[in-house]
């Protein structure tokens, strides 16, 4: 069994008004900043051995913020990188909304059935974060471990862990600044926490649904 804490990345300067994001790389906003600053912190406690991010400006921010206060170099992963959104990326919802009406609905009542223009399908990331959980488990049997990521790979990974199908997928919710726990044994996989947002205080915002 490996712990994995799951981080998403504090508040990007594209989070709070609603744009697609995927691979493009808009850094923290000065709301994210301070969240980051207080995610470390609450993770002292659990004593991880190894930190593992996405390269992705957002999310390095935040693993910078966490490698300071646990004293942990970070280990940059790209299959936890975001999902790569295609035509969506830096789009806002309501416009994705008027441009793929039908994709839209599709993404939120049958994500598994989704795969973005000129993008990724939810296929793609579960392909990859399946491939690192079981890499994890390999290199870090009995220890836990922080993993950096984004909303689509922390929601695939939660749903694989657990085995479920991908229908799942919007099952669990992961709000900027968040981290939630997952005992990753294939043969008994325990979600430990969910969503773990106390920490933040006033800097808490909830994450927009489609997003």
């Amino acid at each position: 069994m490996v712990r994995i804490i799951f981080v998403r990345h504090a508040e990007s300067l594209w989070n709070p008004i609603g744009r697609y994001q995927g691979r493009l790389d808009p850094e923290l906003s000065e709301r994210g900043h301070r969240q980051a600053k207080l995610i470390g912190k609450a993770l002292k406690k659990y004593n991880p051995s190894a930190l593992y991010s996405s390269p992705l400006k957002r999310t390095y921010q935040t693993a910078e913020y966490i490698s300071q206060e646990l004293n942990l170099p970070i280990i940059k992963n790209q299959d936890i990188i975001e999902i790569d959104h295609g035509d969506w990326s830096g789009l806002l919802v309501e416009e994705v909304k008027e441009k793929y009406p039908d994709m839209f609905r599709q993404w939120i009542y049958q994500p598994h059935e989704v795969k973005f223009p000129k993008g990724e399908s939810l296929k793609d990331v579960f392909d990859r974060v399946k491939k690192f959980l079981s890499d994890m488990l390999s290199k870090h049997e009995g220890e836990t471990i922080v993993v950096v990521s984004h909303t689509v790979p922390i929601r695939a990974c939660l749903t694989a862990g657990l085995n479920l199908d991908m229908d799942k997928f919007w099952s669990f919710g992961c709000d900027n600044a968040s981290y939630s726990i997952l005992d990753y044994d294939p043969l008994r996989p325990i979600l430990y926490k969910l969503n773990n947002t106390y920490y933040l205080g006033e800097e808490f915002v909830p994450a927009l649904d489609a997003l």
